[in-house]
């Protein structure tokens, strides 16, 4: 082989590689399970009320930027369905025990 062709060889070479199929991006994840609690049925301007909402709200914020996985946004979401169905009764002091359990039981304070 001449000399000359030496560097156009070697570049030939060099660029066989560029012709490798490009990565298939995968399908994007299924989007995180939304807020199951039914808040509509709570008296408005009870104490009870305002800290569901609260941690409702906090809760439904972390899991959708991530900073709540799944499972435990599930699992705080069961328990708020308690602490719903306690102050919708009425319960007012009942709804905010639950909702303290479930505070202490996932160190989420709010």
């Amino acid at each position: 082989m001449h000399r000359s062709a030496w560097p156009l060889a070697a570049l030939t070479l060099a660029l066989c590689g560029c012709n490798q199929d490009a990565p298939v991006a995968s399908a994007p994840p299924p989007p995180p399970p939304q807020a199951a609690v039914d808040l509509s049925g709570l008296p408005p301007g009870a104490a009870c009320t305002d800290k569901i909402n609260r941690y409702q709200f906090v809760l439904s914020t972390d899991h959708q930027t991530g900073n709540v996985n799944d499972s435990v946004f599930i699992a705080i979401e069961g328990e708020l369905k308690e602490a719903v169905a306690a102050c919708a009764a009425g319960h007012n002091q009942e709804a905010l025990n639950l909702v303290r359990a479930s505070e202490d039981r996932h160190g989420y304070h709010v």
